[in-house]
């Protein structure tokens, strides 16, 4: 639909001064209604099942190869399918991750996968601004960072940075595993969580989290930034945690 039809669009759903109202456009992009189509395929599919290659889906939908790739990209973005050698399979499901006080650990055992963990990187550095308002300290205090990439049944699904206030944590350099649950090392020091402040947006990996995570620079990424404390109000940690979108999902649960 060109800026003429929905121009026409807009003016009709306002004309005669009653409620404005939304148009679908007459025309989709093919590559929507083949995506669809695609869609009712793989409903009918299971987990690593082959997709039907983009010459043989094009033939049956009658539409240039191109619109079945576009279509196809959307839903390898999304994480429906995934390639194998040369070839498309059916994904299995997202990882389905609640926004609790809970670690990754006790997330992903619960939706019964293997959690997993690979350091990328354990030191100390001076706090800056940021990390010092949430970790309650003055700027270039020495802080505890630890960088680490997330796996679920071996797969590259987050990479999770940690700040710690190190004058709490400091004996974590000699008791703690970083590819064991971080969490249940902070318990088992007797610091209890009280809650956390957690917000979500969306961004595009940099090349050198697009190597940790394996994957591409396009692929969009869940960006989550976290501040926990203790019962007693006093700050635990300072979270940014980067996700795949293709492999996993959070859900939140909302009461009144």
């Amino acid at each position: 639909m060109d800026a003429t039809e929905v121009g026409r669009v807009g003016a009709a759903a306002g004309s005669g001064g009653g409620r404005a109202e939304f148009a679908l456009p007459d025309r989709l992009p093919k590559s929507y209604r083949v995506r669809t189509e695609i869609e009712a395929i793989l409903g009918e599919l299971h987990e690593g099942d082959p997709v039907p290659s983009e010459r043989d889906l094009a033939v049956r939908f009658e539409v240039a190869r191109e619109t079945v790739r576009q279509a196809l990209r959307d839903l390898l973005v999304e994480g429906r399918i995934r390639r194998q050698g040369r070839g498309t399979v059916v994904s299995r499901p997202k990882m389905v991750q609640p926004l609790s006080l809970r670690s990754y650990t006790e997330g992903a055992i619960s939706y019964g996968r293997v959690p997993g963990r690979l350091l990328v990187s354990w030191d100390d550095v001076p706090a800056d601004a940021d990390v010092a308002r949430d970790l309650a300290v003055p700027v270039g205090t020495s802080v505890m960072h630890l960088e680490r990439v997330l796996l679920a049944d071996g797969e590259r699904i987050g990479l999770e940075s940690t700040f710690l206030p190190l004058h709490r944590f400091a004996d974590l350099r000699t008791s703690y595993d970083p590819t064991t649950s971080l969490y249940a090392a902070v318990r088992a020091a007797g610091v209890a969580f009280g809650r956390a402040t957690e917000r979500i947006e969306t961004v595009l990996a940099s090349p050198r989290e697009a190597a940790l995570l394996e994957c591409t620079t396009a692929l969009p990424l869940l960006l989550l930034h976290r501040r926990s404390v203790d019962t007693a109000g006093a700050p635990i940690e300072r979270v940014r945690g980067l996700y795949r979108g293709d492999r996993i999902a959070f859900e939140a649960h909302l009461d009144e």
